[in-house]
């Protein structure tokens, strides 16, 4: 039997502890109050006989106490209680002695493989999961209230990005890119001033990118589309030299020639710009920017035919990718791509579909971009068409003080997540248990998330000069509260989700896309977005419901669950729960009904929503492909491609890679040995299909028809 402590670290079971607590209770008692050796053994085989594989420290304790009251030994069940305290005490002391000095040895594995983005071997990224070492210790002991930290640990919820709780910090943004390019800036107590040229543009983006990740902990997305005006400038400045250089000795033809030319090279050298300097800067938490580039042409737009020719370049260097330090072309984790769909090139007939033909080749190589319908957006968001927040999370409609919508320089407060499965797996098919659970643990999420809002509350600008002070999200003066920002839907706070299938068939025996079991998941549905629009109302603070919160998530609250309540067939023996809504992945179902199907709750999550398809050997199925892009268009919100085959989106290496008995993979050409952008094969049992992989990332593979 698995103890967990109020820490969410797992320990075996010692009898000895029991035996030890008691016993000290025992000396702080009369001998008639006290218990025998006998008893002090049955209480233990009291605990023993629950026959859990997992039980919480707290639930142990709850059962001493029980069995000391049957024994009639109140005034030792007092001492107990005490003895309980003043160890409660000591735990409030410091805690992250073990943890820090593993991350230094490198030997905290939990740690180091949590985001694999970092390299949690360098110095810089150890300062930065030091920080969130204590980070987390404090937010366990002191700053959340003991019922959520106990509801986290126990896999009630999720409180996430505690590691960055203890400081005044949001999640996500949208940055306000086009104020801060057209009105200037300040990084460093410098002014940056509006550029004259896309060159410079592109470096002043990059910069603030930068600088913005430094100063919160989630995603941002940036509009390419403020960059158009700056190709212009650069256009119009190469004319005016080539006037005055050569006056009217040299025709309008030629000079134009001219022109275009230096524009494709400047073009060119400023989307590189782009890619390495967000590939190559590092940020204070020890990672590069997560950032997303949100392509989107407006017919409107003035500059419209120079963000066609940005976004072309942009999806050109994507699909030739970046070379690694062995020489080989490989795809750069940062920036994510979002391209918009609309009627102009939705693959029916537009001007700009040579654009999406050259995005859906690049989706086939290197799986970027995703895809944004503007035509199913609008139907969900008032007729606007705006990036998520870099992490998937969307933001309400709002209007400013002029009644313009506003998207631009809002963000995100943080996120709280909720185990659905585990309620359906406690109510046991019973209806009324179960909906009186889940409003009851709405409630606590309720709770959590009022936690994260009430922490950013009274914080001053100084805290962030980029975001609050010099445009990034707002142009307040030095050491002016931010309390403005975080009411009345400026910025959005988000209810995640996890299992939507699992609760659907622990409830009705059936799958969330079958009959019967299609009705009970809306209700679930619908029952949390009400809840959040009623916390919205009844607050000013702009909840939302939050779809694809975190893929490790469906890990962690799959392990937790089975650890707990044992193996339950198609929940937690899978190793891994559904994400939000989605279909599960062993479902037979056909993209075009995946994502008629899914696109039904993406309406309903509107505070953060995608779906994907997998598409065997996508580079040979361009065709296919297209296809469903343009399905995607009339059909759903959001969407991307993954892909099945033993291909590596690395390098493009098209041939069998192998997994040995030693768990140790690897590209045969260049050398790749992450497991996210590669299918493998492994020796062992033959198995030829797709793998996943155990959330910790450690050197383990499992099939998805549980060859181990």
């Amino acid at each position: 039997m698995m103890v967990i402590k109020r820490d969410g670290s797992s320990v075996s079971f010692d009898q000895s502890k029991i035996a030890l607590a008691i016993q000290k209770a025992n000396e702080a008692v009369e001998k008639s109050e006290r218990v025998s050796e006998q008893q002090i053994s049955a209480i233990i085989a009291a605990i023993e006989s629950r026959n859990r594989s997992r039980i919480l420290v707290e639930d142990i304790q709850d059962v001493v106490e029980q069995k000391l009251m049957e024994l009639q030994k109140y005034v030792l069940a007092k001492a107990y209680i005490i003895y309980r305290y003043t160890r409660a005490l000591v735990r409030k002391q410091n805690t992250t002695d073990d943890s820090i000095l593993s991350l230094i040895r490198a030997t905290n594995k939990d740690v180091m493989e949590e985001n694999s983005n970092k390299n949690a071997v360098t110095a810089a990224t150890q300062r930065d999961l030091i920080a969130g070492e204590v980070s987390r210790d404090l937010t366990r002991r002191i700053l959340l209230p003991e019922k959520i930290s106990k509801a986290h640990d126990s896999g009630v919820l999720h409180f996430h990005d505690s590691d960055y709780f203890l400081q005044p910090i949001f999640n996500c943004c949208l940055i306000n890119i086009g104020d801060m390019l057209d009105n200037g800036t300040v990084m460093n107590g410098k002014l940056i001033e509006s550029p004259k040229s896309f060159q410079v543009a592109c470096t002043v983006m990059t910069q603030i990118i930068a600088s913005v990740a430094s100063n919160q902990y989630g995603g941002q997305s940036v509009d390419i589309s403020h960059l158009g005006k700056y190709l212009r400038r650069s256009s119009d400045k190469f004319r005016a030299q080539l006037n005055s250089d050569l006056g009217s000795g040299v025709s309008e033809e030629v000079k134009q020639k001219i022109v275009s030319s230096r524009l494709r090279d400047e073009l060119r050298s400023g989307v590189q710009t782009i890619q390495y300097q967000i590939n190559t800067l590092m940020t204070t938490n020890g990672q590069s920017p997560f950032v997303t580039i949100f392509m989107n042409l407006r017919e409107d737009d003035p500059f419209v035919e120079e963000n066609a020719m940005i976004t072309e370049e942009v999806l050109r260097q994507r699909l030739q990718g970046i070379k690694n330090e062995k020489g080989i072309y490989v795809t750069p984790a940062f920036p994510k791509l979002i391209y918009v769909l609309d009627e102009h090139n939705c693959l029916q007939g537009g001007r700009f579909d040579y654009l999406t033909k050259l995005a859906v080749k690049c989706s086939a190589k290197r799986l970027y971009p995703d895809y944004i319908s503007a035509k199913q957006m609008r139907e969900n968001y008032e007729g606007n068409v705006y990036s998520c927040m870099g992490c998937r999370s969307f933001l309400t409609p709002w209007k400013n003080e002029q009644g313009e919508y506003q998207f631009e320089g809002r963000f995100n407060q943080g996120v709280v997540s909720l185990n659905l499965p585990q309620i359906g797996i406690i109510a046991k098919g019973d209806d009324e248990t179960f909906w009186r659970l889940l409003d009851e643990r709405l409630a606590l999420c309720y709770e959590a998330l009022l936690c994260r809002h009430n922490a950013l509350k009274g914080t001053r600008s100084d805290v962030s000069p980029v975001h609050w002070q010099y445009g990034a999200i707002a142009r307040l003066g030095k050491g002016e509260v931010i309390d403005k920002y975080l009411l009345n839907g400026y910025s959005t706070i988000s209810l995640g989700y996890i299992g939507l299938y699992e609760v659907t068939k622990l409830m009705r025996g059936v799958s969330h896309t079958e009959p019967g079991g299609q009705e009970f998941a809306r209700e679930i549905m619908q029952r949390m977005c009400a809840a959040t629009d009623q916390w919205k109302a009844e607050t000013s603070i702009a909840f939302g419901l939050y779809g694809t919160p975190a893929e490790s998530l469906c890990y962690r609250f799959a392990r937790i669950d089975k650890e707990r309540f044992g193996t339950i067939e198609d929940v937690t023996d899978k190793g891994y729960y559904t994400n939000s809504y989605h279909v599960d992945v062993r479902e037979a179902i056909d993209a075009f009904s995946k994502f008629r199907f899914e696109s039904q709750y993406q309406r309903i999550s509107s505070g953060g929503a995608i779906s994907y398809v997998e598409i065997p050997n996508m580079r040979h199925n361009l065709e296919a492909l297209e296809d469903i892009v343009r399905f995607i268009y009339d059909n759903i919100q959001y969407a991307e491609f993954n892909t099945k085959s033993d291909y590596c989106h690395v390098c493009g290496f098209d041939g069998e890679i192998i997994v040995n008995d030693d768990f140790e993979w690897e590209c045969p050409q260049c050398h790749n040995q992450d497991h996210a952008q590669m299918n493998v094969t492994r020796r062992t049992c033959g198995y030829l299909g797709e793998n996943f992989w155990n959330v910790g990332k450690t050197k383990e593979i499992k099939a998805r028809v549980l060859h181990l």
